[in-house]
Parts: C-alpha cells; sequence; structure tokens
C-alpha cells in the first residue's frame, strides 16, 4: 500500500516532534484531508508511518502552535496527540508503533528466530557456487538467503562488486523460494535492487551514519513491505546514535527497520572487531526494533563464528545472519576466512533455536 501523503520536506528530529493518534487504526481519506488543512494553514505538512497494528501521523514543521494542536485534538477521531521526550520518535519502544512488528520469510521477529545465511559476495564469474550454497543454506534452515552484490572495500583495487551478481541473487532466490538481503552504497543500488525484488536492504557498518543515504532508502521504500537490515558502525558511539539512525529511515513511513550489532573498533586481538552482541538487551530497553546479530563479521573467523552466534541468542537477539559457502576456500571477499560450510551452519541454526526456545520458555 503506497503511503498516502508525499513527503515534501525533510524530517526534522525533533525532541518534541508530535504524532498523532487516531481512534481507529488508520484515517479515512477524508479525516486526512481535513487534518492535511489543519497543519497546512501553520506551514506543517503530515506524514503517516504505517505499522503492522495502526498508523500513526507526524506533524513535519514548526509543530509547536498550541492552537493547531487544540485543533487536531478537538477532532472527534482523534485519540490523542503524542510528544515523547526521546533522541527518536518512532523507534523508542514507548511510541504507538510498540506492537509494530517485522515480518520476512513467514518469520515474525521477536515471536521466532530469523536466520539470514550465504556468501560474503557473489562472484559473476563462478554463479554456480552461489546457487549450490542457496540451496545448501535453505536445507540447512535459513528463511533468508544473504548475498554482497556491491562490496566496499578499504583497498580501491579489490574486488567491489558487480550488478551482474543482481542476476545470481534473484535467480538463486527463485529457484529456493527464500527472500533475499543484500548491502546498497548508493541510490543506483537501492532503485536496481528493489526493482529487481530484494526483500531486506543492508546499510553496512560504513554507511550507518550516512544520514543522506538512509533518507534516500527511507524515501525509496515508503509504502513498500521492503526491510532495513542496519548494520551498527564501526566507530558509532553511543546506543542512541545507533538507534537514531534507524529513524532516518523509519521517518518516511516504513517501520521496518532490524538493528544488527556486527563488532566495532577498537578491535580485539584475535577477532576481526570487538564483539558487540551484548549490547542486545540494552538495545530493546530503549525500542521495538528487532535486533539481528552479524556474529561473521565481529569475529572474522570461522571458528569462532558458532560461538559468537549462540551467545548473541542467549542475549536475546531476534536473529543472525551468518555468511555461508559450500566451498568457502573457493569464495572470494571475507568468504575463504570467515564463512561456514552447510554442515557446521546446519547444527548452528539448530542449537540457536535450542537457546532461543529456552529464552522464550522462560520469559
Amino acid at each position: 500500500m503506497k503511503s498516502t501523503v508525499e513527503i515534501s520536506a525533510q524530517i526534522p528530529f525533533n525532541s518534541s516532534l508530535p504524532m498523532i493518534l487516531p481512534k481507529t487504526p488508520q484515517l479515512t481519506s477524508e479525516q486526512i484531508a481535513e487534518i492535511t488543512a489543519i497543519v497546512g494553514e501553520f506551514g506543517c505538512t503530515l506524514q503517516p508511518i504505517i505499522g503492522t497494528v495502526r498508523t500513526i501521523y507526524a506533524i513535519v514543521g514548526d509543530e509547536r502552535d498550541e492552537l493547531m494542536i487544540n485543533r487536531l485534538e478537538g477532532l472527534a477521531y482523534i485519540d490523542r496527540i503524542d510528544r515523547i521526550q526521546s533522541p527518536f520518535k518512532l523507534m523508542d519502544r514507548r511510541s504507538d508503533l510498540a506492537n509494530h512488528r517485522v515480518k520476512i520469510g513467514g518469520v515474525t521477529l521477536g515471536r521466532e528466530l530469523l536466520i539470514m545465511a550465504g556468501q560474503c559476495t557473489i562472484d559473476p564469474k563462478n554463479p554456480h557456487y552461489f546457487i549450490e550454497t542457496a540451496h545448501a543454506v535453505k536445507e540447512a534452515g535459513a528463511q533468508v538467503l544473504r548475498g554482497g552484490v556491491w562490496k566496499p572495500r578499504s583497498n580501491p583495487y579489490s574486488f567491489q562488486g558487480d550488478n551482474k551478481s543482481l542476476d545470481i541473487l534473484m535467480d538463486a532466490s527463485r529457484r529456493t523460494g527464500l527472500p533475499v538481503v543484500t548491502e546498497v552504497m548508493e541510490p543506483e543500488h537501492i532503485q536496481l535492487a528493489l526493482d529487481a525484488g530484494v526483500t531486506v536492504l543492508q546499510v553496512g557498518a560504513r554507511n550507518a551514519l550516512n544520514y543522506s543515504l538512509l533518507r534516500q532508502i527511507g524515501r525509496a521504500i515508503a509504502g513498500r513491505d521492503t526491510a532495513v537490515l542496519l548494520k551498527r558502525s564501526l566507530h558509532m558511539g553511543p546506543l542512541n546514535e545507533f538507534i537514531s539512525a534507524g529513524e532516518y529511515i523509519a521517518a518516511f513511513g516504513n517501520p521496518n527497520v532490524i538493528l544488527c550489532p556486527r563488532g566495532t573498533t577498537p578491535t580485539m586481538d584475535g577477532y576481526r572487531n570487538h564483539p558487540d552482541e551484548s549490547i542486545t538487551p540494552l538495545l530493546k530497553e530503549k525500542t521495538w526494533a528487532p535486533v539481528v546479530v552479524d556474529p561473521s563479521h565481529s569475529v572474522g573467523k570461522a571458528i569462532y563464528v558458532p560461538a559468537c552466534a549462540l551467545a548473541a541468542v542467549a542475549y536475546g537477539a531476534d536473529g543472525l545472519v551468518i555468511e555461508a559457502h559450500v566451498s568457502p576456500s573457493h569464495g572470494i571477499g571475507d568468504d575463504p576466512k570467515q564463512a561456514l560450510t552447510p554442515a557446521v551452519l546446519a547444527g548452528l541454526i539448530t542449537q540457536a533455536h535450542a537457546i532461543h526456545s529456552l529464552r522464550q520458555s522462560a520469559s
């Protein structure tokens, strides 16, 4: 369903941004027109945020005029106007999106454990490896197929990805029936991925604080079922900064944001990064957004991935995104050192579900 109101301005992140909560799950077109006319008199616009259970409506602009608020609260179909005092309005666990649930591949995050698995990088010269990996991770129990089409590289001479890999990714999706997740790094990638039918757009650690890109993604997925896997930045500071990055996306109308801890710097000796799966319960105290942990990039070596993954689930993660390859030594990118074989992945998934079930029964 398309958003009912076009965004006419950049959404400000104001600590008093009002949210209109109607008495019904969503407003009628006539009610939207009436409210739009009222806020328009005060130089503001209306932005719907479509949740699973209900739609709420943000007032964008100089929304401090009490007369405008009074007129809105006087409408018979309005329950209340909320002003959550928080750095983030929509991602806050006290917001009216608290009951929103992100659903991917038939899995409702927060109720069932979601496993995303596949290659770090799709090799366009050897597509059969990815097709074989796709079937293998499905058999192992993964519900979402990951595959890197475009890759950020520190070395400008390293393989940067190839548009042809997008065709391979979607071919594997059709063959297995699995939805897919892939990283986007620029506006062209966003549109290509959406046009191809990518279910989950990944924002990598290097772009987690690229607010311009986050806004562009938010605009592009407004009114779609598309979700975003937002990885934690390499140098990200307080948790509020991480959650607020998700707000940049959700503010354009699509709240399907998944937070993804993946290790930060400075590194820990022996690991690729400093594993940060323990922040999961801290995030859940602040936001309703699901948390899917990436153990592969956290530790950087396949031998350490299972322990990190199981720890993440024990800490309360709603899912895992894991690098896997049918023949890691033939992979490119990070796969030769980080990717699990299908057999190891299958055992890990079984153990992860067991820990998740224990947590669910204890809560």
